[in-house]
């Protein structure tokens, strides 16, 4: 391990798995991977760093504050990247206390390590310390169709059990640097997609029961509109935000890509039809609209001229190149949708769509 360490909690996660891979391709740090491997925590999404020797997996959870403290007294961070979260909001709805409990419980656990350890630092070491809370665009509520861009100064109204999770651990995130002076810094994002994401969200449900011949569930008509920004983008804006963000600040994260989910299934079916053609039906035949999920918001739109000007950071890819690359990789790599859609994946699948009627 190098003497420069960061710890990334949900690292076997997606959007933390490809975090620690660009991390650690684009500087010598060490990172210490921490995840719980609950569902969507999968330690194959971290195989092609098992000889890395700058990093390392603890297998934990956040909420766990013995181990925790262990790690920060062992390895001496210098910043503490925190993305463990539960994060679907179907799952949510259908069962709010893990959202409490690991989003806000384990956010406090953290936050109390954090404070512990930095306070116990000297000089240089107390002053570079940083705890980058991972956030989303969905505690901010839902826009109308004209209603400007969400910005950092918007009110939170959280319409789901999972946007109000991630709600409160924002706040008390807050609170911690106002009250304690702990360095944080905080990142509400779009609409996340690229390789590893597991296939409850959308992108990537679509492509494999396209794949597959099954129905492409849409909710109601298909028109909520959402800002998507691939997920590389998404880790390097990280990175900026961890070594330039000023602390206490909050940075919107965007992809300037708002899409209706109708955009997108069909951008998909049309990506499909390119990259491998259907055999009979075309998959855009494929698409069945079910009855809406509850609360659902019609739209998020972010404004991201704060990270754009303080930072200098822009998405790189566009929608369409993001998806292709995006689609390439899933066709890619059949061996890893196979270890994550048994068992468990196909007993929520039924719970979540099996009751919805066609509309």
């Amino acid at each position: 391990m190098s003497s420069e360490t960061i710890i990334v909690t949900g690292a076997a996660g997606f959007i933390g798995c490809n975090f620690v891979r660009l991390w650690l391709a684009s500087n010598l740090n060490s990172v210490v991977s921490f995840d719980k491997l609950t569902y969507a925590g999968n330690l194959g999404n971290l195989v092609d760093m098992q000889n890395e020797p700058r990093h390392i997996f603890v297998r934990g959870d956040i909420c766990d504050s013995q181990l925790f403290d262990s790690l920060l007294d062992k390895y001496q961070p210098r910043a503490i990247v925190h993305f463990a979260a539960e994060s679907h909001v179907d799952r949510s709805i259908h069962g709010p206390e893990d959202f409490i409990q690991t989003n806000v419980v384990g956010t406090f656990r953290l936050l109390e390590s954090a404070r512990g350890y930095w306070s116990k630092l000297a000089g240089s070491a107390k002053k570079r310390f940083r705890f980058l809370h991972v956030s989303t665009d969905e505690v901010y509520g839902s826009l109308g169709p004209d209603d400007p861009a969400f910005s950092e100064t918007t009110p939170y109204a959280p319409n789901s059990p999972y946007s109000a999770s991630k709600a409160g651990s924002d706040h008390i995130v807050r609170a911690y640097f106002h009250t304690y002076g702990l360095p944080v810094l905080t990142t509400n994002c779009s609409n996340n997609y690229g390789p590893y994401q597991f296939p409850e969200k959308l992108i990537p449900l679509m492509i494999l029961n396209a794949l597959g011949g099954k129905p492409l569930p849409v909710y109601g008509d298909g028109q909520q509109i959402r800002d998507w920004l691939f997920v590389e983008d998404h880790c390097i804006a990280i990175g900026e935000v961890l070594e330039k963000g000023k602390p206490g600040s909050t940075y919107n994260v965007g992809g300037s890509a708002e899409r209706t989910n109708m955009d997108v299934v069909n951008a998909i079916c049309d990506t499909l039809e390119e990259l491998r053609p259907s055999v009979g039906q075309p998959y855009g035949s494929l698409i069945t609209h079910v009855t809406d999920r509850p609360g659902h918001d019609r739209r998020y739109a972010m404004d991201t001229r704060t990270i754009q000007c303080e930072l200098g950071w822009t998405p790189r890819e566009t929608f369409a190149t993001g998806l292709r690359k995006t689609v390439e990789w899933y066709l890619n790599h059949p061996e890893w949708t196979r270890s994550v859609t048994s068992g468990e994946y196909r007993n929520w699948v039924s719970t979540n769509y099996g009751s919805r009627a066609a509309v």
